[in-house]
């Protein structure tokens, strides 16, 4: 059996309200925020589902500009990865889930295998890095504007993760 971590950093508390339902719907998954997780608990886990939030024009959210060094030093090689990502595709439609992309960015060439694609289709906004090949790298959220399709859009990605 896999053993999952969610690693997930949160400023405002919604990126952790996301990784708490995404752990509801994992049942073994174990929850680790990002400003504790060191490089021994990310290296322990078979899957890694990774949760940011994007801040101001398409920045990492806090925890998470750290906790990258450790993942950059951290050996990825194997490893299966899924991310999530939180924006506002209204106030900042440019930079939408900019921080799902950058992330993305920092890992892609670490010997890690990227699940969980999603579609760009039903959402509105005008450019993100979290784009790449006509969909997003990962789940993209946006708990400002569309809250209510979060809990179907979680369990539909979860789905597609194939986990066991």
């Amino acid at each position: 059996m896999k053993k999952i971590g969610i690693f997930y950093g949160s400023s405002v508390g919604n990126t952790r309200f996301v990784a708490e339902k995404l752990n509801d719907l994992i049942s073994d998954a174990e929850l680790n925020p990002v400003e504790q997780a060191s490089k021994s608990d990310i290296e322990k886990y078979d899957f890694l589902i990774l949760g940011t939030s994007t801040w101001g024009v398409g920045n990492l959210q806090d925890d998470f500009e750290t906790f990258v060094d450790t993942l950059l030093e951290t050996d990825l090689k194997g490893k299966q990865v899924a991310i999530f990502g939180l924006g506002d595709q209204f106030t900042y439609p440019d930079t939408f889930c900019n921080g799902m992309g950058k992330l993305y960015e920092l890992i892609k060439d670490k010997g890690c295998f990227f699940k969980g694609e999603w579609p760009v289709d039903e959402y509105d906004f005008s450019e993100s890095l979290a784009v790449v090949n006509g969909s997003f790298v990962g789940l993209a959220l946006d708990e400002d504007n569309e809250p209510d399709l979060t809990d179907y859009r979680l369990s539909n990605w979860v789905n597609k993760l194939e986990i066991k």
